[in-house]
């Protein structure tokens, strides 16, 4: 019998495709409730409009997953703790640094339980890179690069000033990156491409830097207008000179060739577990690198134009 009543705020495509179908397997979790601006619902649960009405009618309801676009995640958050909810929040946990600091702060004000989920992280392969490279690393080359109209099909908001562009899907290397690295990466320069039309990028490429004595070369490469299959990957080689892969977006990692570590994509039902392992010891998990990368390429980032994107292709 399921623990713990949530209900979902926010009904977007990574809630339908993910959120829910995990919820509703969980052992731990039971959907109570919805909140959808566009009044939809799931699996018969009452829907509410505003949270405000949620908690107003569902006070027995104590946890909430956020899972709205960035730009206005902080204050459906923030409210949330106030009326005294544990939170988990989908990636990007917050539109900007001082916002998700903010947050940080409210939760452990409030005494409430704040999960800032990085999806991409919850893979075993992850781990394993991770340990490869704990003793040194002689260069990571990402590349993260999809095909906008696949993953986004006509969310305006990934364009508009705070909705990422292409980070949105790469912070999920970048958060890869951060967990696995025995070391602090930071931004050396940046080249951030946008469409002449649209205010977030559709490309960058990006050059780290560290402290690291043996000056790593550390470099990422994003993109937007991938088609075909997609390409989420890392290209890494070990100090000890030992070469790596790790590919379906961290769901699998190779070593001198060999397939080393592969499971099924069960990064958020990972997620979820994880959740309920902090809501049983009543502690956040609130990591900010992915996000500060963001905005250092923002910050550093040469601005280059190029044509104007449209959601037909003709």
């Amino acid at each position: 019998m399921a623990t713990h009543k949530i209900a979902v705020i926010g009904l977007g495509k990574i809630t339908q495709d993910q959120h829910l179908p995990v919820i509703d397997k969980s052992g731990s979790f039971e959907l109570a409730a919805v909140v959808s601006t566009r009044g939809l619902s799931h699996g018969g649960v009452p829907s509410y409009r505003t949270p405000a009405e949620l908690y107003a009618a569902r006070p027995d309801i104590g946890i909430v997953a956020v899972n709205t676009p960035p730009e206005v995640r902080h204050a459906l958050a923030r409210e949330a703790l106030l009326a005294g909810k544990d939170v988990l929040l989908e990636k990007p946990p917050a539109a900007t640094l001082t916002e998700l600091a903010d947050l940080e702060a409210t939760a452990a004000a409030q005494g409430r339980v704040l999960f800032a989920t990085w999806h991409s992280r919850f893979n075993p392969a992850v781990e394993a890179a991770r340990q490869l490279l704990a003793a040194g690393v002689r260069s990571v080359k990402i590349e993260w690069r999809e095909d906008v109209r696949k993953w986004h099909p006509g969310q305006d908001w990934v364009w508009a000033p705070g909705g990422f562009g292409v980070f949105d899907p790469g912070i999920n290397a970048l958060s890869i990156f951060t967990r696995i690295l025995p070391f602090t990466p930071f931004v050396r320069s940046a080249e951030l491409t946008y469409p002449a039309n649209r205010q977030t990028p559709i490309a960058a490429q990006l050059v780290f830097g560290s402290t690291d004595p043996a000056a790593p070369a550390l470099t990422a490469d994003f993109d937007w207008r991938e088609q075909g299959d997609e390409k989420w990957h890392m290209t890494i080689e070990t100090a000890d000179g030992r070469s790596a892969r790790l590919f379906k977006g961290g769901c699998a990692l190779s070593v001198g060739g060999t397939v080393t570590v592969e499971a099924p994509s069960e990064e958020y039902e990972r997620i979820y577990a994880h959740f309920a392992e902090l809501l049983a010891a009543r502690r956040s998990d609130v990591d900010g690198a992915p996000l500060r990368l963001v905005a250092d390429a923002m910050l550093v980032g040469k601005r280059l134009s190029t044509d104007p994107f449209e959601w037909s292709a003709g």
